[in-house]
């Protein structure tokens, strides 16, 4: 605990107080400042609006619309005008196709995991059938799409298929 010096403390009376310090009166040099502003700019607008071009004046405030100016269209060039009659052969060589296409999602040993893929590419806007296969293994439920005339067409329903996140699906030849 600190130890207090009550041998020198001074006995507190009435003149122990300290003095506020005495208000400043508010400076008049500020006041005079600001009626100086104020009135350079009070005459600075007499002296713009008395020297102003009454012609200018006028002018501003009734202006006269503008005067429309024909702008000539120019002619097109020669070449471009060839260009656009000019009239282009080409020969189109038509893809063979090789044969229909389908689209294979899944192979199951249940039917019920079959049937809940077909359900999933149902809700995808798109007709699937389930085909049974026997294999050494057993019976197989196989989740297929198709057939497309055109690997196009069967490429188009995969990427459906993958925005709804069924992945995996392969494209064969119709066999």
């Amino acid at each position: 605990m600190a130890q207090h010096d009550y041998i020198n403390k001074k006995p507190a009376g009435r003149n122990s107080k300290k003095q506020a310090p005495a208000k400043k009166p508010f400076p008049i040099l500020l006041v005079i400042i600001a009626l100086l502003l104020v009135g350079g700019f009070a005459y600075g607008l007499w002296f713009i609006k008395s020297n102003a071009d009454p012609k200018l004046v006028e002018k501003q405030a009734n202006p006269t619309p503008a005067k429309k100016v024909e702008v000539a269209i120019p002619r097109t060039p020669e070449f471009i005008k060839e260009i656009r009659e000019h009239e282009i052969q080409v020969e189109v060589k038509e893809i063979e196709q090789k044969g229909p296409y389908v689209m294979q999602c899944g192979s199951f040993k249940t039917h019920a995991q079959a049937e809940s893929l077909k359900a999933k590419i149902a809700f995808a806007g798109l007709i699937s059938e389930i085909k049974e296969a026997k294999g050494s293994n057993g019976i197989w439920y196989k989740v297929r799409l198709g057939p497309y005339k055109t690997k196009r067409q069967a490429e188009s329903d995969k990427n459906k298929l993958k925005r709804v996140k069924i992945v995996g699906c392969g494209i064969w030849g119709w066999t």
